[in-house]
């Protein structure tokens, strides 16, 4: 048996050509090649043993191993991944929905119930109305702004005119309207008609709507419980506020200074 050289072997003593092959792994050891291969029968018989630990395959094994059925089963389990991600995506937000819908929120605030005298308007501004006033001709609405409308039907409403027409502007004009007759209107609690000039400089003027369309512009039933209803108008024709049921000026006085 030959011995092993100092250097394992590698490269040769002489000199020689190497081939331009690797080294050898140095957890390999040293590497002794016997001159009498039948020395190596028990390494043989060791390799044959492991190799043939598993029993041979049956006639399924054979037939599963073949390359056309692997590639059969690979198909399939690509095909069958898609469904499966479905599902679980759709088990998963309906799980997230519950959740979501069980889980205490940020308790809402109630909403604030409106009072009885004063309502935010529905509409942004005033129609282009022509309505009737006390000589029977035809009185534009909106050549009055700035101004404050004032429906008087069903109501004793002089002295919320009155009161009016002290809060207000020189340049802020009150319109007293009411479904009838103007003369009737203008008559009752001593004030001037629309064709009096007044002292003050301000003007108030009595009108007939005879449709009631500002009347159902402010939201109002056909009931009348003695109040009024009333429109603060800007001079650009905006409706800053629409009240309801008023009895006093207090009820839109403060936003007198933004008209």
């Amino acid at each position: 048996m030959a011995g092993a050289s100092d250097n394992g072997g590698w490269p040769p003593p002489d000199g020689g050509s190497s081939d331009d092959l690797p080294d050898l792994p140095e957890e390999w050891g040293v590497i002794v090649i016997p001159d009498d291969l039948s020395e190596l029968s028990d390494e043989v018989e060791a390799v044959r043993a492991e190799l043939h630990l598993a029993p041979p395959p049956n006639r399924w094994q054979r037939f599963a191993r073949r390359p056309a059925v692997r590639r059969l089963r690979r198909a399939g389990a690509l095909l069958l991944r898609a469904p499966v991600l479905i599902v679980s995506m759709a088990i998963l937000v309906t799980v997230a929905s519950l959740f979501a819908s069980a889980w205490p929120g940020t308790p809402r605030q109630p909403a604030t119930q409106r009072t009885s005298d004063t309502t935010t308007t529905p509409a942004k501004t005033l129609p282009a109305l022509d309505l009737i006033g006390a000589d029977g001709q035809a009185v534009p609405l909106l050549a009055h702004r700035p101004m404050v409308v004032i429906i008087t039907d069903g109501c004793d409403c002089e002295r919320l005119i009155a009161e009016t027409v002290a809060a207000v502007r020189q340049d802020v004009s009150v319109l007293a309207v009411s479904t009838t007759a103007p003369s009737a209107t203008a008559s009752q609690g001593g004030l001037a008609p629309a064709q009096t000039p007044r002292a003050d400089g301000k003007t108030v003027l009595y009108l007939q709507d005879p449709t009631g369309h500002l009347r159902e512009r402010a939201g109002l039933t056909s009931a009348r419980d003695g109040s009024a209803a009333t429109f603060v108008v800007n001079k650009a024709g905006d409706v800053l506020r629409v009240c309801q049921h008023v009895v006093s000026v207090a009820a839109f006085e403060a936003d007198l200074a933004r008209i």
